[in-house]
Order: C-alpha cells, then sequence, then structure tokens
C-alpha cells in the first residue's frame, strides 16, 4: 500500500510540473518578458538572490544548525530551486508588479533547469546523481512543457484560450491530491521531525528568503522588489524533488524536508503577500491625497 501511494505521489508530482509550466507557457506574454529582462537591476538581483545568496544560505544553514544530513540535503535542494508556479496569485496579493512576475518566472524557470545539474553534485554532498540523471526529469518536466505553452500560443490564436482553463483545472486538482498524500505519507514523519531541528531550519531559511531580498536589493523599486521577495519565498518543489525521485534508494528524510517546503512556502510566503499588500495600498493611498 505505501508502494502504490509513494507512486501516486510522483505520478502527481508529474502532472503538477507539467501542468504548472504548460499553463504558464501558455499565457505568458513572452515579448513583455523579454522587455522586462532589459532591466539589468532587476535581472542582477533575481539571479543574485536566487542562485548565489539562498543556496549559499542553505548551505550555510547546514553547518550552523545540526541537522541529520538527509535533512541538510532537502534543506540545500530547497535553496536552489526558486519560484513556485503559484507566485503570480501572490504578487497579486501583495500589488506588486504583475509585468514583472511574468519576466521573473521566465528567468527562474528557465535558469533552475541550467543550474541545478551543475550545482547539485558540487553542493550535495552524499547525493550520487549525474549531471545527466538530474537534468532529465528537470528538461521533460519542466522546460519541455513550458516550451509546448509557447509554441501554441504562438501558432494559435483560439487554441490557448481554450486549453488554459481544463490545464489549470486539472492542475488545481492535482495539487490538492499531491498535498493529501503528502500528508497521507509524510504526516507522521512531520511529527517526528521535533527535535531533528530540521523545522527550525527551515523557519530560519525562509524567513531570511523572504525579508532579505525585499530590504536588500537595493536600487530596485518597490513593486520590483515585493516580486523578488515572493519569487525567494516560494520555492519550485517540483526543481526540488526531481533528483531526489530520480535516485533510487534515496533517504527517505531527504523527501520529508522538501515536502516539510510545502507547508513552510505557503505560510511565509502568504503572510509576506498579505503584509506587502496594505503596505502597498497605504502607500499607493498616500501618495494619491498628496497630490
Amino acid at each position: 500500500m505505501a508502494n502504490v501511494l509513494e507512486l501516486g505521489l510522483k505520478l502527481s508530482l508529474v502532472v503538477f510540473m507539467v501542468g504548472n509550466l504548460l499553463d504558464m507557457g501558455l499565457k505568458l506574454k513572452l515579448s513583455e518578458a523579454i522587455d522586462d529582462l532589459r532591466d539589468t537591476r532587476f535581472v542582477l538581483w533575481s539571479l543574485c538572490w536566487g542562485f548565489v545568496l539562498l543556496p549559499a544560505l542553505a548551505l550555510a544553514i547546514t553547518f550552523l544548525v545540526p541537522l541529520q544530513h538527509p535533512y541538510a540535503i532537502g534543506l540545500v535542494l530547497l535553496g536552489m530551486a526558486p519560484c513556485a508556479p503559484f507566485l503570480p496569485p501572490m504578487v497579486e496579493r501583495a500589488r506588486g508588479n504583475m509585468g514583472y512576475t511574468a519576466a521573473f518566472m521566465l528567468l527562474a524557470s528557465v535558469l533552475t533547469v541550467a543550474y541545478m545539474p551543475l550545482a547539485v553534485p558540487i553542493l550535495v554532498k552524499g547525493l550520487s546523481a549525474s549531471a545527466f540523471t538530474i537534468a532529465k526529469p528537470l528538461v521533460l518536466f519542466l522546460l519541455l512543457p513550458f516550451g509546448i505553452g509557447l509554441v501554441i500560443q504562438r501558432r494559435s490564436i483560439s487554441l490557448p484560450s481554450k486549453l488554459e482553463p481544463f490545464v489549470k483545472k486539472a492542475t488545481g486538482l492535482d495539487t490538492v491530491l499531491m498535498l493529501v498524500l503528502c500528508a497521507v505519507i509524510y504526516g507522521k514523519k512531520f511529527v517526528g521531525l521535533e527535535g531533528s531541528h530540521a523545522i527550525g531550519a527551515q523557519i530560519i531559511f525562509f524567513s531570511l528568503a523572504t525579508v532579505a531580498p525585499y530590504l536588500l536589493s537595493f536600487g530596485v523599486p518597490r513593486e520590483q522588489r515585493t516580486v523578488i521577495s515572493l519569487g525567494m519565498a516560494t520555492r519550485n518543489l517540483g526543481a526540488a524533488f526531481a533528483p531526489l525521485f530520480a535516485i533510487p534508494s534515496v533517504d527517505q528524510r531527504s523527501i520529508v524536508m522538501v515536502a516539510l517546503g510545502v507547508l513552510m512556502q505557503a505560510t511565509f510566503s502568504f503572510g509576506a503577500a498579505t503584509f506587502y499588500g496594505k503596505t502597498n495600498s497605504q502607500i499607493a493611498a498616500h501618495a494619491g491625497s498628496g497630490r
């Protein structure tokens, strides 16, 4: 029974990755996203936080907090995979810049596929996987569906609008299934994390990953800092899970650590989006009244 549930979780994760990236490809205005990527300061800070500072933060936490090695592997994988597919509704709630959200998602999605196969063998000690083993599921389940969505959008005027609601609904139902399976399979193991320092390590990571990009992305306008902050508070769990599911006989504690990120990213991103939304609304109202 346990094997059937774990297989179901892996399949639901594949649908989650494929569905979200296909949906993104169907909706993304590529020309607008590319225009926003010409904002050098925004791009440099996004790259710095996503692929240098937060992976370094996750690695540093594994040295400072007495984590068991499998939990440390899971945390570092989370640190290497910025930007969940549900970033747009978080930015909308935060009253951030939606145009830059598309640019950020495009940048994060493509670079995660290129970055993780090179970085995982270097940063994640004890995970015996070649660059090809790591790259294969990322290309198949992230980059390929995203590319298919873009091609459909460019080749047809009506088909994207017909497909997108179906893809979105199917992916939403699959997300609920994935969360239920995570709770059933790993619920008792989450309780068993008490005393392992795993929860504390993730709280430290997500707190800094959320707050630091907003406060320290110098020279970036507030609405864009909101996008970067929420992009870092959310994690691409599909990309973090992919190396673990690609390796046979991986320690289940690493999978549990990544699965814990589902709850953590939802909590921190929703809280931050709510706070930013109130703050941005107050600033906009104050600016309007001052005219």
